[in-house]
Parts: C-alpha cells; structure tokens; sequence
C-alpha cells in the first residue's frame, strides 16, 4: 500500500481548477501543486483579523494588566508561537502531506492516534468559541436568538469545508480585505471618539501579567501549529523554505497582533461592561445604524475562515485516525460530510450550552491545550529538522508493517514526560500545579515543555539507524 489516492480521491487532468477538493490525506503529486507564497500570508493574515483574537487580547486587559505590558507580552508570545508554527509550514511543501500524518514517524501508525484524538478535542474546541461569537453576530444582524445564530453559522461551515481547500485560500484572501477594512474603520473610531493617552500613560511592569499575555499569544500560535501544513502542501516541492516560513509567520504574527491590540484597547476602555457582551461592544465603538449592521456581517465573515480551518483540520485528523487502522490512504465524499457534519454539530453544541460563562472557559481551554500539543510539536521539529534532516519514507507512512510500525513506545513513552514534566507548572482553571508559585502563579510550563521534551527526542533518538539519505515518494 502506498498514497497513491483511490479512483474516488484523484482529481482529472484539470483536477486543480476544481472548486471542490478531491484529495483526503493522501500525497499530493508534483503534478498537482500550485500557488505561491502570498495565498498563505493573505490566508493566516486574514484568518487571524477576526472577533475570537479580539476577545483573547482582551484577556490580557480583563484579567488584570495594563494596556502598554500587555501588548508587549503579547507580541513576545506571538513571535514565538508563529516561529514554531511556521518551521511547521515548511513540511507542506516538502512532503505534500496534512500535518498531522507526520507524526506517524514519531508515533507509529497506530500511535498517531494519541495526539490526533487530542487534536480533534482542540478543534472542537475552538469551533464551539468562535462560533459563539459568530453565532452572537448574525444573531444582532438578523434579530433571531443567539442559538439561531449559532445554528446558521454552523450550517454556512459545513458548506465551506466540503468544498476544500481552493474556496478556503479564496476566502482569506477575501478575509483579508475585509478585515483591514474593518480594522482600519474601528481603530479611527476608537482614535477620534476616545483620548488614549491615559491608558498609554498607565504602564505598570506585573511579571505575572506580561507572562499571562506572552502564554495567551503563544498558544494562540501553537494551536495552529497541528494543521498549519495541511495549507502549504499544494505549493511546488521545491519552493523556497524561506519564503514559506516568511508568508506564514508575517501573515499570522501581523494579523493576530492587530487583532490582539484592538482587543486590548476596547477592554481597557470598556472595563465591566467588555464581558459577556465582546461582540456587540466591538460593534458599538461609535458605530450604529446601517454601519453596525455592516460590521456585524464583516465578524461573521472573517470566523468563516477560520472556523472552516478547524472543521477542515477535524476531517483530516479523523481521516487519518480512521484510515490508519483501514490501511487506506483515502476516504469518500460521504466519508468526508459525516466527519465534517459530526464536528460541527458537537461544536454548536458546546456553544449553546457553554455561551453564559464563555470568556472565562476559553481562557482556560488555550492555556490548558498548550501542556498537550508543545510536546508533540517539540517532537516532530526536532525529528524533521535534526534527526531525519526532512527525509521521509512517505509510503511507509501508510503501512503499519513498514518502517515505521504499528506503536513507537519510544515516541509516546517521550510524549506522555513531555505531558507530565508540564504538569507542575501549569495554573489555569483546570488545573494548578505545587510548582507555579516560583513564577507568581503563572503558567509557564509551555517552555519548560517544549525545551524538555526536545532534547529528550534528541537524546532518544542519537543511535537511530533507520535514517534515510532521502525522502521516498510514491511513485
């Protein structure tokens, strides 16, 4: 067995000027690439100028730092978090793979299942608090209930997923004019109708709060980092590393910051009044009439891009859970929609039942996420770049019986430490480890992690003789 795609799954001579995706998780042939670099900057830029970013920079305000401290801890995170994801964006083009399939290198074809399970828990998650807020938008745009909205919003997802990836990259281009738009007209607002320079003024160094906002950013980033590639992989084999790592980590870093700062600054002036109720008092900075209308449609516009990226990233993970255990390096259409359909409906779920308290759980849920997902992502990059120096026996990934086997108890033995070496230093609402106090109570243990179990693979793997000179692709 190999990643050749089923009849079902492999697109015709003109497959690529398909609007509709026809590839699941198998290899995509040199044939097939296509692209450049400034369709991953406009997708992550995009992407990242919308109302779930506005709420996690606000976070920094809302729960207790200063406006000057916060913003600079944030881009500190962002640099960071987007660095690490975007060594993640280079493996596209190299393997023409979805991310998360290369972790069967470290994991095994079986094992692989631990961290996708854990992915999918992710996407869930972030679906169900961004669909809160788009549900919240076209609930106000269109005078129905908040649940209403949810539930239209999750129907206009399922549309959008199913056609894949070519309509996903349209809308962040499209996202991305919108969102500078918007932007553009909110900060102008918030410049002439309030005088900053009081909060400006207002600069009080708290270790704990520039931490808080360093970790809020970061893992903002680092959650993107288990399907980053999954949107890079159509790009030629050969394209430049540079220019890849520099379209995703310019796109995600400016756009996300933007997001974050005018998140900042409204909560910083909306003080009490900012939670509970994020989206309208966006909407509301001066605006009113047809204009809010206009700025409701643009909020829910700019979480289609990146609530599709969460419902396309879920399909591929359970593909290749799913297809792993089948021996199958393809799914079907129905295949496809049921995934799709199941993700989405657990995610509008969550967010019916969850939108009361949800400002406070979503905090919680980025700052806990980061404990599961920095060991793997320390793994896998110090395994491409280091170890097999981006050589990969791509067929063998398929093949349980290959070089790659069914379990690596090596790989999840180093994970599950990754995981626990974390614990002591974690401090969020799920959990708070004896160790925090050394960093007043705040969450670090992300570094620790990622440091930590990225010399461990080093360590682990310094007699490894299966290393390939280099990468096999199917034929």
């Amino acid at each position: 067995m190999s990643f050749a795609s089923s009849d079902d799954a492999r697109p015709s001579a003109r497959g690529e000027k398909r609007l509709v995706e026809r590839r699941s998780i198998d290899y995509i042939p040199d044939a097939e690439r296509h692209g450049r670099p400034g369709s991953q900057f406009t997708l992550w830029f995009g992407g990242n100028l919308q109302i779930t970013a506005i709420v996690t920079g606000a976070l920094a305000v809302v729960l207790g730092g200063d406006v000057v401290w916060s913003l600079v801890g944030l881009l500190v995170g962002q640099v960071i978090g987007a660095g690490i994801m975007a060594l993640h964006a280079i493996q596209g083009p190299r393997l023409g793979l979805p991310q998360m399939i290369t972790c069967r290198t470290q994991f095994g074809v079986y094992g692989a299942v631990i961290p996708l399970l854990l992915v999918c828990v992710m996407y869930v998650g972030f679906s169900a608090s961004g669909t809160v807020l788009a549900g919240q938008a076209l609930a106000h745009l269109t005078g129905a209930s908040d649940n209403i909205g949810i539930i239209a919003f999750g129907a206009i997802i399922i549309c959008v997923a199913m056609l894949g990836y070519r309509l996903i990259h349209g809308l962040g281009k499209v996202a991305s004019v919108v969102g500078v738009l918007t932007f553009i007209y909110l900060f102008a607002r918030l410049l002439m109708e309030n005088d900053l320079s009081s909060l400006l003024a207002n600069r009080h160094f708290s270790l704990p709060m520039f931490l808080l906002a360093a970790s809020l950013s970061s893992s903002w980033q680092i959650a993107f980092c288990p399907y980053v590639s999954d949107y890079s992989r159509y790009l030629p084999r050969n394209f430049s590393s540079g220019k890849t790592f520099f379209a995703v980590f310019a796109g995600t870093t400016l756009g996300t910051q933007a997001s974050m700062t005018l998140g900042v600054v409204a909560a910083a002036l909306a003080g009490k009044a900012f939670s509970g109720n994020e989206v309208g008092y966006i909407v509301g900075l001066g605006s009113t009439g047809a204009m809010a209308m206009v700025l409701y449609l643009a909020i829910c516009f700019g979480k289609v891009t990146f609530t599709t990226l969460n419902a396309y990233g879920s399909f591929m993970s359970i593909t290749t859970i799913v297809c792993g255990f089948r021996r199958t390096t393809a799914i079907s259409p129905r295949g496809r929609l049921l995934f799709i359909v199941l993700m989405v409906l657990i995610s509008c779920a969550i967010a019916m039942l969850g939108e009361p308290s949800f400002l406070k759980a979503f905090t919680q849920f980025l700052l806990f996420l980061l404990a599961f997902f920095v060991p793997w992502s320390a793994m896998n990059l110090m395994d491409y770049y280091f170890i097999s120096r981006g050589h990969v026996d791509i067929p063998a990934l398929a093949d349980p019986d290959g070089r790659y086997g069914r379990w690596n108890l090596k790989g999840i033995a180093t994970y599950t430490v990754g995981v626990l070496v974390q614990l002591p230093f974690v401090s969020n609402g799920f959990f708070s480890g004896p160790l925090v106090w050394i960093f007043d109570e705040n969450d670090i243990s992300w570094i620790i992690g990622w440091v930590f179990t990225a010399l461990c693979w080093l360590v682990v793997n310094r007699r490894r003789d299966k290393v390939l000179t280099a990468t096999v692709y199917p034929e």
